[in-house]
């Protein structure tokens, strides 16, 4: 029996977060260099897309490049940012058939034009579909936005708008780069590491985490669905006792 036969349709998380790591050590294992192993994580992020999508999740977020990855190799940078415009050109007809509206967090403006160019065409084209939001960190990091809504929220309360008794976790939580969204559920992370790189720290407070060992080019959807039967055989208490759920 698949795991997609086993898992509980009533009870699919309705937003997952993934942190899709390996896509340049599977390709260093077949002996090419990293991009060709980005290319192919393209692949996987396709199909598990469509995976969530299939099911009823309702946000699907993907780590796919960091404000640290800035920081490798100047060729690698502008081939990810190529192969992103090209990824999205040749995946929009995926989204409209599906029913995918694409969005974005991070810090946006640091992308190069063209890239942000396509992205936001994207983001319009698909911001009436309702089936599921899909969303790509992109030149993201956790203490980025925290840093961004701490001085937003700083502004407002210098300029009368608020006051500071007014700050409470919801406040925080609508200057942030998801509001709006309800926080992940599931956090799933490929390739064995086991740490969260800066990632989503407000809103994985009470998220549970699956950490795969499989390279991102090799996760598959049935290991989606394993991840979310891992997810649904858990006891997700949030401070309380079993006795009290």
């Amino acid at each position: 029996m698949s795991f997609l036969e086993k898992i509980n349709k009533e009870k699919i998380p309705r937003h997952i977060a993934i942190i899709m790591d390996g896509n340049g050590r599977w390709a260093k294992k077949q002996g090419k260099v990293r991009v060709f192993g980005h290319n192919k994580g393209v692949e996987t992020v396709k199909e598990i897309t469509e995976a969530c999508a299939k099911i009823g999740v309702d946000y699907l977020t993907l780590y796919a490049f960091s404000t640290e990855n800035w920081k490798r190799p100047k060729r690698e940078v502008d081939a990810l940012m190529k192969l992103l415009v090209s990824s999205i050109k040749k995946e929009i007809k995926t989204l409209h058939d599906n029913s995918i509206r694409l969005f974005a967090i991070g810090d946006i403006a640091s992308l190069p034009p063209k890239t942000r160019k396509e992205l936001s065409k994207a983001i319009a084209d698909t911001q009436h579909h309702t089936r599921m939001q899909l969303n790509l960190a992109l030149s993201y990091s956790a203490r980025w936005e925290l840093t961004n809504a701490v001085r937003a929220i700083v502004e407002e309360a210098m300029s009368g708008k608020i006051k500071v008794e007014d700050i409470d976790e919801e406040l925080v939580s609508g200057h942030l780069t998801t509001r709006g969204m309800p926080d992940p559920e599931l956090m799933i992370r490929t390739s064995g590491e086991q740490r969260l790189s800066n990632y989503l720290l407000w809103q994985l407070a009470y998220a549970e985490f699956v950490f795969s060992p499989k390279l991102w080019p090799d996760f598959t959807s049935e290991d989606l669905y394993e991840a979310i039967y891992d997810y649904q055989n858990r006891e997700r208490r949030f401070g309380k006792i079993s006795e009290q759920l």
